[in-house]
């Protein structure tokens, strides 16, 4: 994926951040902090990635924290749609979880550089934001919870732990962005479907789902 990460459906690469400058800051915060860390970032840094003076960015952005911000929201906001997609469609509990680890997957691939600001420096954000986050968080739990437990119920699925076997899933899905590569040997589609076939195997699933 370039440098500008496109989403599915955009126009622009981060297309609902508007002005343009704003847009090209964000661009160049995510770059930024994925390169070298949120906290050895200085806003000189993005300023100049994004061919702007220092000053610039302060008229956009108050502080790096909010630009932090903003790209946690947009992120968590589009990850956890990809999964309530998944969730809410048609098919078996086996089938809407597979749907939705294969997306989930494809996500974190394609947008590596982002989902690696996005999910890694959680910690980075204020209080007041990371709360906002953290609720965020909580719903895709919850989206993939409900899944399993529909599965269970369903007698599709054998699951003993069900909270803790969704921290696995999720946890599996999201370290794709910190180990994927362009340049690997599998494409982020590859990627998705053999992550949904292992978390099927991972709660006993009565039968596969192509």
């Amino acid at each position: 994926m370039s440098t500008a990460e496109k989403t599915e459906g955009d126009d622009l690469p981060w297309g609902e951040v508007t002005p343009d400058a704003a847009r090209r800051l964000l661009i160049a915060a995510v770059e930024a902090f994925a390169e070298r860390g949120y906290h050895a970032t200085t806003t000189r840094d993005i300023a100049g990635r994004a061919g702007m003076s220092p000053a610039a960015l302060y008229i956009h952005y108050k502080t790096k924290e909010e630009l932090l911000h903003r790209i946690s929201r947009i992120g968590h906001d589009k990850a956890l749609l990809v999964l309530r997609t998944a969730a809410d469609g048609p098919g078996s509990a086996a089938e809407r979880l597979a749907e939705a680890v294969r997306s989930f997957v494809r996500w974190h691939a394609d947008h590596h550089t982002t989902a690696r600001v996005v999910q890694y420096e959680l910690d980075a954000l204020g209080e007041e934001h990371r709360t906002e986050i953290v609720a965020l968080r909580r719903q895709s739990d919850a989206a993939v919870r409900d899944m399993i437990n529909d599965g269970v119920r369903d007698g599709e699925f054998d699951v003993p732990d069900v909270p803790g076997t969704t921290l696995a899933v999720l946890s599996l899905c999201i370290d794709v962005a910190r180990w994927f590569n362009v340049a690997g040997h599998r494409t982020p589609d590859e990627v998705g479907a053999l992550y949904a076939d292992l978390v099927l195997r991972m709660v006993g699933a009565q039968e596969r789902v192509s």
